[in-house]
């Protein structure tokens, strides 16, 4: 498994809100199951949009695969993105609180610097 700065560089660069991580942890509670948009949605009492934009992420980081029915299912794409997943979970277990402000300021950094790019600049 890999070390706690890996880990947490892992979580930053993954999840781009809480929900995401929560999503992930669902469907690793079934990883041979393919779970649906609605069953998702019912299990985490989420929005079909947080539930869709957390599908659409987890799928380009290779975490979870969408099935041929329209569901997806837990798969890590490689051995190594299985253990940090499961270094990312056990640390969210233990320190539930410090996974969540990692998430929430590196999605802060983002809108910090997406903001900065209109930033108007006055005259020198």
């Amino acid at each position: 498994m890999p070390d706690q700065p890996d880990i947490e560089r892992f979580i930053s660069s993954t999840f781009r809100s809480v929900w995401d991580l929560e999503l992930l942890l669902e469907l690793s509670r079934t990883p041979e199951e393919g779970r649906s948009t609605a069953q998702l949605v019912s299990a985490l009492r989420a929005s079909e949009v947080i539930v869709a934009k957390g599908i659409d992420t987890l799928v380009a980081a290779g975490l979870i695969a969408e099935e041929g029915d329209g569901s997806v299912r837990f798969a890590p794409a490689s051995a190594a993105l299985a253990g940090a997943v499961a270094g990312a979970f056990e640390l969210y277990r233990a320190k539930p609180d410090a996974v969540r402000r990692r998430i929430i300021a590196s999605s802060t950094r983002g809108l910090e610097a997406f903001s900065e790019a209109f930033r108007i600049v006055g005259d020198k």
